[in-house]
């Protein structure tokens, strides 16, 4: 249904690890101006796309519009129902289509040009958003594997095993690679529409890298109106350390204090090739230049094992008989929704009570 897009307003997806500063850069994005803002996650293809299908049947496209309407996802797009609903209901064919109507309403209503999204799992959904989505343009963020595993360390933001209170130094670090390496290969197969970009060159060069990306998705980008805007974590670093508040933000390296020797020479070895493949030094000892130290047998069952745990995990999140077992309902797709993290304009409706919440 989508009409042809130039490159300077076509779509935006901005995937990545988890912690890997793609909610910052989607945030930098939109504070670039000519982008609608929409400091949320829609969860579309990663929820609602696994639950609703080709959304071809009329009653389907009810369902979600039920839950879509009781989300507090709807409600941070500041849009009212009567802008999509007749669409959705007589337009809206797969996930794709959905996303389209309802963030083509958000451009219109703030006379925006063009949209982004940042979601969760955009790296596993990849080929799904380009058939889907043919005209989208795709931003991988990817940040050095020590310091995504050290900010995901004992945290329960990937799934881990049950006898766990959160996830393991190595564990973190094999789905880093997991998530980082189904980017890489799918982008791959995008040509001119896929681009790779460093989390620790924004932070370095922030005005540099951003003239590539604008080069990229024809679109201006400037550091000081992004700065000046500063929409969500652009002015408020979103960040799982607690430093000093008078500690300068500094997330490059923080895996230097974080890392025993030991841990480091079992994660490098572990994961390092994938590090050196995409630009990351070793510090460990390996058997030749530019090779990782070698696994032990150890290591080598424990990045198997996780490897095959979070391949089996999304799988069985996405299997039709576990989505048609669990509705999805409005409360989840509000998981990921924090108010304290949206602008002003957007987060008096994230933090109200969503009418659907109960369902």
């Amino acid at each position: 249904m989508a009409a042809r897009t130039s490159r300077s307003t076509a779509p935006v997806f901005v995937i990545g690890s988890a912690r890997s500063g793609t909610t910052l850069f989607y945030d930098m994005l939109l504070s670039a101006g000519g982008f609608a803002v929409y400091l949320a996650e829609s969860n579309v293809f990663n929820l609602l796309a696994p639950h609703y299908g080709n959304l071809r049947r009329r009653s389907d496209r009810e369902k979600l519009l039920r839950v879509w309407l009781g989300s507090k996802l709807f409600r941070a797009t500041g849009l009212e129902a009567s802008e999509i609903e007749n669409d959705i209901l007589e337009n809206c064919h797969n996930a794709g289509d959905f996303l389209r109507i309802v963030m083509d309403a958000m451009c219109r209503r703030q006379g925006m040009q063009r949209w982004a999204e940042n979601s969760v799992e955009g790296n596993m959904h990849l080929p799904t958003i380009k058939r889907l989505v043919p005209e989208a343009l795709i931003i991988h963020m990817i940040r050095d594997g020590r310091d995504v595993a050290t900010s995901l360390h004992n945290t329960r933001f990937v799934g881990t095993l049950p006898w766990r209170r959160g996830i393991s130094l190595m564990g973190a670090g094999v789905y880093w690679e997991w998530v980082v390496e189904q980017g890489y290969r799918y982008g791959r197969q995008l040509g001119s529409d896929y681009l790779e970009v460093h989390f620790e060159d924004l932070i370095e060069s922030p005005q540099q890298t951003l003239d590539r990306v604008g080069k990229f998705l024809d679109h201006e980008l400037d550091y000081s109106r992004i700065m000046h805007a500063g929409y969500g974590s652009v002015s408020r670093p979103n960040t799982l350390f607690r430093a000093d508040p008078r500690e300068k933000f500094s997330p490059v390296g923080r895996w230097k204090k974080k890392f025993s020797d030991g841990e480091l020479h079992r994660f490098e070895s572990m994961i390092g090739g994938t590090m050196l493949k995409h630009g990351y030094s070793l510090t460990s000892g390996g058997t030749g230049e530019g090779r990782p130290p070698t696994m032990n047998l150890q290591t080598k069952i424990t990045r198997k094992f996780y490897r095959a745990l979070f391949e089996s995990k999304l799988r069985v999140k996405n299997h039709p008989l576990v989505t048609r077992l669990r509705p999805l309902t409005a409360a989840r797709l509000d998981w990921g929704t924090q108010a304290e993290d949206h602008a002003p304009e957007v987060r008096t409706a994230v933090s109200q009570p969503s009418a659907g919440s109960s369902r």
